[in-house]
């Protein structure tokens, strides 16, 4: 019986896909398959793939489809799990000795989703940032901890019951930035059992080309209608005020804070800049008296104040500093 579908979606990483997939295999251990989906890719992936695929059919599957980005990738592997859970690899990164085994040792709990930590790292497999995958050990749920709701977005660190996405119809965009913050939160209204298991299992690859270093800043305004579309969908469901002060603080903390920093570090003359900050305020001119927003560090209150004031030059500096000190 297949327990686990690791879904490894691939788009022209032949530097990095042979490390990506030699750490997800595991001899002799059984309950799970990998399922490869070469995204179009125009260098040596595909090859690379097909040859792992052609030595161990039993365990690997090979799609190949036409470039349709990242989440269109996902989604064609959704589709063709047939594992109860589901975990998502991009084909750029690893992970850490031991991880499949002990993901299916966790998922033998049988909650419908369970939250790991996750690792940055360089090209040579330096820590430069260690993330949680949420605050509490332990099982919970969004109505008995809303502050789920702004745990990491990220798919990567994230093992879901197929489920959650073949009985709601929720899918990866395609072609967009921000894919993960449009799709994972959804899922947390429809999983009445969420675990964070503190094991890092993830090693995400920092190589310049990410959308955390891309000089694209106009991109960055896609978190606009990233968020919008977030926010939408809890009001279709009927639960935005039950969640409000999450999901408002998720808005000011992905748009205002997060994009606006990140952008800030690239050119801070960017007219990007500008429009992060009027189209948040327009929507959320009460922000400040969030309750999550009142308790949040010293420093990203500053960083606050600095966007609020249109100080888009220090806000660039006290990061550069930030990134300096963590040796980035």
């Amino acid at each position: 019986m297949t327990k686990l579908s690791i879904v490894i979606p691939v788009y022209n990483v032949e530097a990095y896909l042979a490390k990506c997939l030699d750490s997800v295999i595991c001899p002799g251990l059984e309950g799970y398959e990998i399922i490869i989906v070469n995204d179009g890719s125009t260098d040596a992936s595909g090859d690379i793939a097909a040859q792992y695929a052609e030595k161990l059919p039993q365990l690997i599957r090979l799609i190949s489809q036409p470039n349709g980005g990242l989440g269109a990738a996902r989604n064609t592997g959704i589709e063709a799990a047939r594992g109860e859970y589901l975990v998502f690899l991009d084909s750029d990164d690893y992970y850490s000795e031991n991880a499949v085994a002990e993901m299916l040792d966790c998922i033998g709990g049988g909650a419908d989703m369970y939250l790991f930590d996750i690792r940055y790292v360089n090209e040579s497999g330096n820590e430069l940032i260690y993330y949680k995958g949420g605050e509490t050990v332990g099982e919970s749920c969004l109505k008995a901890t809303p502050a789920l709701i702004n745990a990491m977005p990220s798919a990567v660190n994230k093992l879901c019951r197929r489920t959650l996405f073949t009985d709601t119809g929720i899918r990866f965009p395609g072609r967009v930035w921000y894919e993960d913050l449009r799709t994972m939160p959804k899922l947390y209204l429809h999983a009445e059992r969420i675990v964070y298991c503190p094991k890092c299992w993830y090693n995400y690859l920092q190589r310049s080309g990410s959308i955390t270093n891309n000089a694209n800043t106009a991109r960055n305004l896609e978190i606009i209608p990233a968020v919008d579309e977030l926010l939408n969908y809890y009001k279709q469901q009927g639960e935005y005020e039950r969640y409000k002060t999450e999901l408002d603080f998720l808005a000011f903390y992905n748009q205002y804070l997060t994009t606006s920093t990140r952008v800030a570090l690239i050119d801070a003359k960017s007219p990007v800049l500008t429009e992060l900050r009027r189209d948040f305020l327009e929507k959320h001119p009460d922000f400040e008296a969030n309750a999550r927003y009142k308790a949040m560090p010293k420093k990203w209150l500053l960083l606050s104040e600095l966007i609020k004031h249109r100080q888009f030059g220090a806000v660039a500096a006290i990061m550069k500093l930030n990134n300096r000190a963590k040796g980035k």
